[in-house]
């Protein structure tokens, strides 16, 4: 099965000689999962009590390339490829959060995991709640600059009005190929300390497939022009079903989804919640503060009750 999203990293000569690049060990999924819909590429990592990982947009599993060597040293890690992603591009379903949400209930149950913890990161924070509310086998719920209800990204909202425009798809692939956009406020600037950033490993895994490739840059933008906010704004009511210890790892500066908003969302949810903020970050960071990022999520999980 062909994917574009990771051709940037597939196509150079390999080198035994000096480390793997960040990022080699998603050049292929250990394997796939048959669902109604396409096959869902999955990875797992290390031993230990199950921990299921949900990226967010534009991206898939690679971004969490980065925590994956810390977490795996105490948790069995599962990757996925959501649909319309990665090495799940090809997908005849619907995208959308409700749609990846049954998607990975599926996916966990075909893994037959009796009990798990969720860690997610932007829109798979929403996915991951939407599942978390109906799964008694919970034990803990990782969420790191996610949707709140009741909040509009403006950005998001633009990006959602321009995707249904015909014929913008090419003008916004053409606009972000200037680095001066990518690491505008426009692109990608809200999501790291450090801009540069877009120029290194994330830039080859993430940023130039979907801006050199129609297919992926469709596939990618069928969840953002299709966003559901009422879907968002009910997840007050998912929060109240949710009785496991819940953890919000938070950039300090995050421009999408702000800190206040942030943690007065915890108040909904129907057990304990943490929160911590990570200084300096903004939306991305379990990219840009990984040691800290897994520090965090490894004592929370930790101290989740496994039995």
């Amino acid at each position: 099965m062909q994917t574009h999203a990771l051709n940037a990293i597939r196509n150079r000569p390999e080198d035994t000689s000096t480390p793997a690049a960040p990022g080699a060990e998603f050049i292929r999924p250990h394997d796939y999962l048959r669902m109604p819909d396409g096959m869902l590429a999955h990875w797992r990592f290390g031993r230990g009590p199950e921990v299921v990982l949900i990226h967010g947009w534009p991206l898939h599993a690679a971004t969490f390339r980065r925590i994956v060597p810390k977490l795996a040293e105490r948790f069995t890690l599962h990757l996925f490829d959501l649909p319309g992603t990665g090495h799940t591009l090809d997908w005849a379903g619907h995208i959308d959060l409700e749609s990846h949400a049954k998607t990975i209930r599926s996916a966990i149950d075909q893994l037959g995991l009796s009990r798990y913890a969720l860690l997610s990161h932007d829109s798979g924070g929403a996915v991951a709640r939407l599942v978390a509310a109906v799964d008694l086998r919970l034990r803990g719920l990782i969420l790191s600059g996610t949707e709140i209800p009741g909040h509009r990204p403006p950005l998001v909202r633009e990006y959602s009005l321009l995707a249904k425009i015909p014929g913008s798809g090419a003008l916004i692939r053409a606009a972000m190929r200037r680095p001066s956009i990518r690491r505008s406020s426009i692109g990608f600037g809200g999501c790291f300390r450090d801009p540069s950033f877009l120029e290194g490993d994330f830039g080859d895994l993430f940023v130039r497939p979907f801006l050199e490739s129609k297919r992926v840059y469709e596939m990618q933008m069928r969840l953002v022009r299709d966003i559901d906010f009422a879907v968002i704004d009910r997840l007050t009511e998912a929060h109240a079903r949710i009785r496991a210890p819940v953890l919000c790892i938070w950039g300090s500066d995050d421009p999408f989804f702000p800190v206040p908003k942030a943690r007065q969302m915890l108040k909904q949810f129907g057990g304990s919640t943490e929160f911590i903020e990570i200084p300096g970050a903004k939306l991305f960071v379990h990219e840009d503060h990984p040691d800290a990022f897994a520090a965090e999520a490894s004592a929370f999980l930790s101290r989740c009750t496994w039995q």
